[in-house]
């Protein structure tokens, strides 16, 4: 993409983005900017990935396509007074930062800015992640689908959400999904060793084994019940597993972690 792209932030998620970018050939290092107030992260950018780094947010934005919002939202506001002065209505604003409304940015920027909110997940550290995004009113065709691009560079999937309001569910499920997973992958390596695995074969059985699966999900299509029941025979050890989950209630605390999930974002969202 012949794109000039400015990051303001140098987190690991802006990094995840910037490497997938570079090493995908998607955007050349030579037209990305990354500004932050730790010369320590910019010097590793820098080094790592041959992109600009300056510490002047307002220095960094300016003459670029898209400006990648990669701050913490309790920085958000001093952010966007620091390039409201520097960005134009020609260029694309992309925000990945948690629970801070498409409104809020457009309102600390001015200029009818063409904003899209983000919310991707750390998998996306490895190149699978998964997010939604929500475009604003400013928005202008192609501005989506160039989104969908850049952040397909480190995401396996990026989706399109036809509100706002659903950003909260998606970041009580895929955005603070990873978590869940890592707690049931932890206690399947962890069930493994109880029965007599060597830890490390029973890690690599169960990692493998939730990858797998999630990758037979997609790459099937088929509905997840007739897949379960793929493995499911009657009377065997299959059906006994599943009768003790059943049991342990660990599809309603699923639900339940889902729910107070996307709550909890609704509310760091006011």
């Amino acid at each position: 993409m012949e794109k000039k792209i400015a990051f303001i932030g140098a987190g690991n998620m802006a990094e995840a983005m910037v490497k997938g970018l570079v090493t995908s050939g998607a955007v050349k290092a030579a037209d990305i900017t990354v500004s932050d107030s730790s010369t320590h992260r910019l010097l590793h950018m820098k080094k790592t990935y041959d992109v600009g780094a300056v510490t002047e947010n307002a220095k960094a934005v300016k003459g670029r396509d898209v400006v990648v919002l990669a701050v913490k939202p309790q920085v958000m506001d001093a952010v966007l007074k620091d390039i409201a002065q520097s960005v134009t209505a020609k260029q694309l604003v992309l925000s990945i930062a948690a629970g801070v409304p498409v409104a809020r940015i457009e309102a600390g920027l001015g200029k009818k800015a063409r904003v899209v909110r983000i919310m991707p997940n750390t998998p996306a550290l490895v190149a699978e992640g998964a997010a939604a995004l929500f475009a604003g009113k400013n928005c202008k065709p192609g501005d989506v689908e160039l989104a969908e691009r850049l952040m397909g560079a480190v995401c396996g999937a990026v989706l399109p959400v036809s509100s706002e309001s659903l950003m909260d569910a998606v970041t009580g499920l895929s955005g603070s999904g990873p978590a869940y997973v890592f707690v049931m992958l932890e206690a399947m390596a962890d069930a493994g060793v109880r029965v007599g695995l060597p830890r490390d074969v029973s890690f690599r059985l169960a990692a493998q084994t939730m990858l797998g699966s999630a990758k037979m999900a997609l790459d099937t299509k088929e509905p997840l019940c007739r897949l379960k029941d793929m493995v499911t025979s009657p009377g065997g050890t299959t059906i006994a597993g599943l009768q003790k989950l059943e049991d342990g209630g660990v599809r309603a605390a699923i639900y339940a972690a889902v729910e107070a999930a996307t709550k909890r974002a609704q509310e760091l969202g006011k």
